[in-house]
């Protein structure tokens, strides 16, 4: 028998097979079937069908009368059935509650067992009503299954119903659990509280003494992850005082010596935990626990990769709060030649932690091992890594610069890149000290094509410009491309060169001039911009001020080794073996939590789960309550109008611009000012380039009507249209350019002159761009959530937070309302979900955070157009503070 039974189950696979045509109608005619195996193969092809996807939900009845059966085989399967399509069919559900209530009497503890947790995991109001009475026999039930089945039931309850767990006392029953005799009850009783304590922020737990004895008698005898739960709630605890904390973890320690990294990791993160309140006094105990936590540790870099990475993780965090554990233990963390790169570069980050100078010879000879391989990012992070250790050991930092000049040496170029960031960073830290190095650098300006490395170049050149004799030659060299390069090098090359001048004033002085015409004339980056002036200014009025600004001492940058804010290190310490200790961000950063009991709602499973990671919440996403849409007036919006251009380049006409859409069209509106020129304006004609919107004017001809006469002014409107043709080509992975590039002739005087205008996105919605909520939840889910986009709006008037107003306003940039819902656990938080689309088909979805007395508004932005994205984002963000 039982070697036919293996056979049939090796054999299960069969079920997956594609069925031909009709095969509803043969499995409702099996599932009636009077054979037992016929009735079960049937039930098994129901559920094989049900996995890959097919809507077998209309055999409901037909698989629900299945259940009156004493085969535990097809009992189990038929409410495998019951839970997957109990939301869809919650009527016909219900026909299966007198089933689940006499099972639940059942003489077998198994079948007893199935039945409580096949009613908790029906998420149907309506169950609820019934699971009661059998989930209260079944916490008191002579066998050890049944009541740690019926400790879990508890807690998927409490997600549905809080109230009704109050009110039955299923809470003080699990507390009683706690004494079980059987650890695997206790274990699970532990894991329900701690579940109910997280979903309700209460602590439900209490731990006293009597319980934390039970609690470490079930230690050494439950499952292992039956000692994770255990464990995790023993890290909550705070012991009455340092000799408790002792006792505690004299009775975990053991743990540490655990097959299972889960269990090693909880009692590492107890033991961490309690050794902060043993104190000072206490300096033996924690010497001798220090020596036992770094076996443990070492052991799980034995696991398999993935395991490795989050051990890692987890050490990153330990030898930032407790570095002695692992002092000595370095070589653990040199990389093999076949860890995954994302195992070595954890490892590179802990050795930089741990590396002091006892072992840094050892460090650096590995450090410079790792510059040769193949993958250019790990060599990068091992060029950075010697970099930083320099940094940290002021005593190591000559030897570290003498390895960084050998790797220069290969001639490597991103090797040699690298290099010259470090050594700036170098610079910083000792001024004054290693400049003699300065000729090599300068010997492999030819090899520099990165912005990092040209702005670290560049800035060497600024600070050490008179130590370097031909320093304005080598400053001209770049300033031939000054145009052509990254905003990062543009700023340097502008400090460095008014450095240069302040030094050297009588051979620089044409260059400082070129270089601030070209920042505050030519350059449309304000950030350049900006600087620019204020040099300017400070040069022409009081040269002696800019030496001090621009040339004063710097504060000596600092070891970034230990970066995590102290609160925060102590935070993550506590969330060690969790998610949190991998992303090192607190929970609330990366997880919106549910409140307990919006979970009803005739979701799916799934979708609930997506539903509480993406901050669209069940029921809650359209249950607005009276918080609807005002009735005001349909906001319209304006045209965001700069200066693009002024007298002296268009033959005195200045032009202010903007984009905007109206009644549909798309429109470019200007307002001409005729400054000087001394003809009339009466008629413009214009041409657009190429660009990433594909917008060209439906007609090339403007008429001024009135002429615009010298000194007057007057305002004209381009209607644009979307032509294919017009696209500007985009290279892969690059952001659209917002600039559209303007030819404008004065037909007066055959005058042509030339302007680009920032296109902002919102004028290119749709008036179609709402979308159902179900379609908004679709795609929010279709999304990968590397294109997802953040962003923070601040100083925003007080108005301009009003959630009536926004969503007023933003329906009349064509940015439709979806839905508004409170942030659970998080009072005077609310979100609120748009949806737009663009005339040329691209969809944005978006969700704005607000809160109650604060002047902010935190976007997050989802789009398969991750090039249009940022433009986007600047599109609502300029909505909001419109």
């Amino acid at each position: 028998m039982a070697k036919g039974k293996d056979s049939s189950n090796a054999n299960d696979s069969r079920f997956f097979t594609t069925q031909k045509k009709g095969e509803l109608h043969e499995l409702r005619m099996e599932l009636h079937a009077t054979e037992k195996q016929v009735k079960v193969d049937a039930v098994k092809k129901v559920i094989a069908s049900m996995t890959v996807g097919k809507d077998v939900s209309s055999l409901f009845t037909d698989v629900l009368n299945c259940v009156q059966t004493g085969n535990i085989e097809l009992k189990k399967l038929v409410y495998l059935y019951l839970i997957n399509y109990a939301k869809t069919q919650p009527e016909l559900t219900l026909l299966a509650v007198n089933t689940f209530v006499k099972d639940s009497n059942d003489p077998n503890p198994l079948i007893r067992a199935l039945a409580v947790r096949t009613m908790g995991c029906i998420r149907v109001d309506r169950i609820t009503e019934y699971l009661c009475e059998p989930l209260g026999r079944a916490l008191r039930d002579e066998d050890p299954y049944v009541r740690k089945t019926a400790a879990v039931c508890v807690a998927k309850l409490y997600d549905i119903a809080p109230d009704l767990v109050a009110e039955r006392g299923f809470l003080e029953t699990l507390h009683d659990l706690i004494s079980d005799s059987n650890p695997s009850v206790v274990a699970n009783a532990v894991a329900a509280l701690s579940e109910i304590a997280e979903a309700s922020g209460k602590d439900v737990m209490k731990i006293s003494a009597a319980v934390l004895q039970k609690l470490l008698a079930a230690l050494n005898e439950c499952t292992e992850w039956g000692q994770v739960f255990i464990l995790d709630s023993l890290a909550k605890y705070t012991p009455a005082d340092g000799r408790e904390a002792e006792g505690i973890i004299e009775r975990v320690t053991p743990r540490l010596q655990h097959a299972n990294s889960a269990v090693v990791m909880s009692a590492v993160k107890v033991i961490l935990s309690y050794m902060e309140l043993m104190g000072s006094s206490n300096s033996d105990a924690i010497r001798a626990l220090t020596r036992k936590l770094a076996p443990p540790l070492v052991t799980l870099l034995n696991s398999e990769p993935e395991i490795q990475y989050v051990a890692l993780r987890n050490i990153n965090l330990i030898v930032q709060k407790r570095p002695h554990i692992l002092e000595n233990e370095i070589k653990v963390f040199f990389c093999k030649y076949n860890d995954p790169i994302y195992v070595k570069m954890e490892k590179l980050e802990i050795i930089i932690k741990l590396v002091s100078e006892k072992n840094i010879d050892q460090v650096l000879l590995e450090l410079k091992e790792y510059s040769t391989e193949v993958d250019v990012d790990f060599v990068r992070k091992a060029v950075s890594a010697i970099g930083r250790c320099a940094v940290k050991l002021e005593r190591a930092a000559e030897r570290c610069i003498g390895v960084l000049l050998e790797l220069i040496q290969t001639k490597v170029n991103y090797v040699v890149q690298e290099s010259v960031i470090v050594i700036k960073d170098i610079f910083r830290r000792y001024p004054n000290r290693y400049e003699s190095i300065i000729a090599t650098l300068c010997d492999n300006l030819d090899t520099l094509d990165e912005p990092l490395a040209r702005a670290s170049m560049i800035w060497i050149i600024g600070e050490y410009a008179e130590r370097i004799d031909n320093a304005d030659e080598l400053l001209d060299t770049f300033l031939e491309t000054f145009e052509e390069e990254d905003p990062a090098v543009q700023l340097q090359l502008l400090t460095a060169t008014v450095k240069c001048f302040l030094k050297n004033p009588e051979d620089t002085q044409d260059m400082v001039q070129r270089v601030l015409d070209l920042a505050t004339e030519e350059s449309d980056n304000p950030d350049l911009r900006d600087r620019g002036f204020i040099y300017w200014r400070l040069l022409s009025t009081d040269p002696e001020a800019a030496k001090m600004v621009v040339l004063g001492d710097k504060p000596v940058i600092e070891d970034d080794t230990f970066k995590l804010d102290p609160s925060l290190l102590n935070s993550l310490i506590g969330q060690i073996a969790t998610l949190s200790s991998v992303y090192h961000k607190p929970p609330d950063a990366f997880v919106v939590r549910r409140a307990a009991g919006t979970g009803l709602g005739g979701e799916d499973d799934d979708e609930d789960d997506y539903e509480v990671e993406n901050d669209v919440g069940g029921e809650d996403l359209l249950d607005i309550g009276g918080m609807g849409i005002s009735d005001g007036g349909l906001y319209e919006p304006k045209a965001p109008m700069n200066k693009v251009v002024g007298p002296e380049k268009s033959n005195g006409i200045e032009v202010h611009a903007g984009f905007r859409q109206l009644n549909g069209t798309i429109r470019l509106e200007m307002d001409i000012q005729n400054i000087s020129s001394q003809a009339s304006v009466h008629g413009l004609a214009i041409q657009l380039n190429k660009n990433s919107f594909g917008l060209s004017p439906s007609s090339q001809q403007i008429v001024c009507n009135p002429p615009i006469p010298t000194g007057g002014s007057g305002s004209a409107a381009v209607e644009l249209v979307v032509t294919p043709s017009m696209l500007a080509p985009m290279q892969p992975g690059q952001n659209a350019n917002p600039q559209v590039q303007v030819a404008i002739k004065n037909m007066a005087t055959g005058n042509v002159f030339y302007f680009a205008v920032i296109f902002n996105l919102d004028a290119l919605f749709s008036q179609d761009g709402t979308m159902e909520r179900s379609a908004f939840i679709e795609t929010w889910k279709s999304i990968d959530d590397r294109n997802e986009l953040y962003g923070t709006v601040s100083d925003l008037p007080p108005t301009n937070v009003d959630i009536e107003s926004v969503i007023n306003k933003f329906k009349g940039y064509n940015c439709f309302f979806i839905a508004r819902r409170p942030v659970p656990n998080a009072e005077g938080q609310e979100v609120v979900y748009f949806s737009m689309r663009t005339v040329t088909n691209m969809e944005f979805l978006a969700e704005l955070t607000f809160k109650q007395g604060v002047n902010a508004c935190k976007i997050c932005l989802k789009t398969e157009k991750a090039a249009y994205a940022p433009l986007a984002k600047a599109a609502l963000e300029s909505m909001l503070r419109a």
